[in-house]
């Protein structure tokens, strides 16, 4: 994962984005142990209760978990990680769509573009 922190978001939804790339990716295993809270926290030059608030909203998402004493964990469910897939492709498909439609191109156009592109 590469960190660096842009202006227009806070950071901790950047952390967040950038587990669930991870996650999606398989750059991160199902079940993979994480490091703990300080050791991200270092690793990304972030304050530790940043990192935190990151982490915690990821299990609230079911995309880790937490096991006493012994650390957070990727989560092993399928559909956990389609979902996240999904989500991250459609944000990027939205995104390039507005964007090709600020240029002033059809969704026909869009199409043409895409398929030359593809070759």
């Amino acid at each position: 994962m590469d960190w660096e922190f842009r202006q227009d978001a806070p950071i901790y939804t950047q952390i967040i984005e950038g587990f669930k790339l991870s996650i999606a990716s398989g750059e991160l295993k199902p079940g993979e142990r994480l490091r703990s809270v300080r050791e991200l926290a270092a690793w990304t030059g972030v304050n530790p209760n940043t990192m935190q608030r990151a982490l915690t909203e990821l299990e609230r998402e079911g995309l880790v978990f937490a096991q006493r004493t012994s650390g957070r964990y990727v989560t092993e469910a399928d559909d956990a990680v389609d979902r996240v897939r999904r989500e991250l492709a459609e944000s990027r498909v939205a995104d390039f769509l507005a964007y090709m439609r600020k240029l002033g191109f059809s969704a026909g156009e869009i199409v043409n573009i895409i398929k030359e592109g593809d070759n």
